[in-house]
């Protein structure tokens, strides 16, 4: 599943190809995506200008708005499980799973391919209080270590639970995905299975450092390729030539004589190394 740096990767590639661009109208060849697209999001997007394009999570929001629009709003697009959006020109013939077009007046399209339709296209006057991005936790590259590690500590207080189900609840953080987590985790030197009440404030800020820079790591890599994810343009992620610890069993640690372990935390597969990792 896309993630925040591989959603991050899609909003750099699209941004300035769509931003200042006039929506002619939205041809929905398949409605029944995860959430039903909405039937007049045709006659809503119309004539409106996306303004910008902004990530939210793993959530896309195209912002419109600009003279003549009826209402100003955003278009939230999720990618699902599998799902890309490609900037093309919009008689580029069609493929199998191309379920939606957002048509530009320059005669191009941002198209949404959704092999699994678990994505979404919906509609929303004001995003930040819908259902669903209203209980989303912070960013974690718009907060510093510091301030981002204080919160993780504040609300792990009494947590029994383990700490890499925990990092990855976007209710706490968003974006922190499963092979994420596992490799915070093993930079910051920290079991996955470790209560998340049992880690002192000290770890939970050298962790959200962790989190950061692997996240950024990964953005710049173009995010991580295991099986269907590509971006925009088509091209792989490539941060999977440098994860340390995910997918791994059995190896070598690159940090330590420790060797790879994996188990299931959170019904999600998790890896760190009994080495380096307390």
């Amino acid at each position: 599943m896309p993630e925040l740096p591989e959603v991050e990767t899609t909003r750099r590639a699209i941004a300035p190809l769509v931003e200042g661009q006039r929506i002619t109208g939205v041809e929905v060849r398949e409605p029944r995506l995860r959430w039903p697209v909405p039937p007049t999001l045709d006659q809503t997007l119309a004539g409106q200008t996306i303004q910008s394009v902004r990530r939210r999570g793993k959530y896309l929001l195209l912002e419109t708005g600009g003279e003549g629009s009826k209402e100003r709003g955003s278009l939230i697009l999720h990618l699902g499980m599998s799902g890309a959006l490609f900037y093309l020109p919009v008689e580029t013939p069609l493929r199998k799973h191309d379920h939606l077009d957002l048509v530009l007046a320059n005669g191009d399209c941002l198209r949404l391919n959704d092999p699994r339709r678990f994505g979404a296209a919906l509609w929303s006057l004001d995003p930040a209080t819908h259902p669903l991005l209203s209980h989303l936790g912070p960013e974690p590259l718009e907060l510093s270590s510091d301030v981002l590690g204080t919160h993780l500590h504040h609300h792990a207080r009494g947590r029994t639970a383990a700490i890499k189900p925990f990092l990855m609840d976007h209710k706490m953080v968003v974006g922190v995905g499963n092979i994420y987590a596992s490799e915070a985790l093993h930079l910051a030197g920290i079991h996955p299975k470790r209560a998340a009440g049992r880690v002192s404030l000290a770890r939970y800020i050298l962790l959200a450092a962790a989190a950061r820079r692997v996240l950024q790591q990964a953005i710049a890599a173009g995010g991580t390729t295991l099986r269907d994810f590509r971006s925009s343009d088509g091209r792989p992620g490539y941060f999977q030539q440098v994860l340390q610890v995910y997918g791994r069993t059995d190896r070598p640690c690159n940090r330590c004589d420790g060797t790879i372990r994996q188990a299931v935390l959170g019904q999600r597969a998790s890896y760190w190394c009994p080495g380096c990792q307390h």
